[in-house]
């Protein structure tokens, strides 16, 4: 009989006396959601840099982690965070391309060239994840860990570090927007 995978606070507990398998356990569990949420918040193509830096990060500071609340979103915090000081890098960066005449660094995502029905879809999905894109940051982190990261009001709140009423508004101008921008049929 295969042995049940440790929980959160015993992997940490390990982790926090020096057992760098238990870390690893929390770094298997989490890498999926953690990349989704770098590559939703803007990461793009340098999610897996932002990540691991998540990772090292939270590494680092486990001891100052409060045992009674949950992992998942104290790292997620960590992601959000990471993924901000890139993009906020990332435009200090276009900017002076511009000033300097050059073109600006970035990466767009290869489309989908799945045939016929599949088309309508990835218009769809890339029209949506446009606008996303195009939200004010504040509501577009809202927006992200609610709908596509599937957390609570709660987990989100933690994640983003503000009060669960400011996720309530922030989602619901970042839902305002969007249906504005690709209209209902998409929502």
């Amino acid at each position: 009989m295969t042995p049940l995978p440790m929980q959160d606070d015993e992997a940490i507990a390990r982790a926090l006396s020096g057992d760098l398998g238990a870390y690893e356990a929390l770094v298997a569990r989490y890498s999926a959601v953690a990349h989704r949420t770098a590559h939703l918040l803007g990461a793009g193509h340098e999610a897996e840099d932002v990540v691991q830096e998540a990772f090292v990060k939270a590494y680092r500071h486990l001891s100052g982690f409060r045992r009674d609340s949950a992992f998942k979103p104290w790292l997620l915090r960590i992601v959000a965070n990471e993924t901000h000081n890139l993009t906020r890098s990332r435009g200090r960066r276009a900017e002076l391309a511009v000033r300097l005449g050059q073109e600006p660094e970035g990466g767009s995502t290869d489309p989908d060239a799945d045939p016929e029905g599949a088309v309508v879809a990835a218009d769809r999905s890339s029209r949506l994840l446009a606008a996303v894109r195009g939200l004010p940051d504040r509501e577009r982190e809202a927006v992200v860990c609610r709908y596509f990261l599937q957390l609570s009001e709660a987990e989100t709140a933690e994640v983003l570090g503000c009060p669960v009423g400011s996720v309530k508004s922030r989602t619901f101008r970042g839902l305002r927007r969007l249906r504005e921008e690709v209209g209902r049929e998409l929502l």
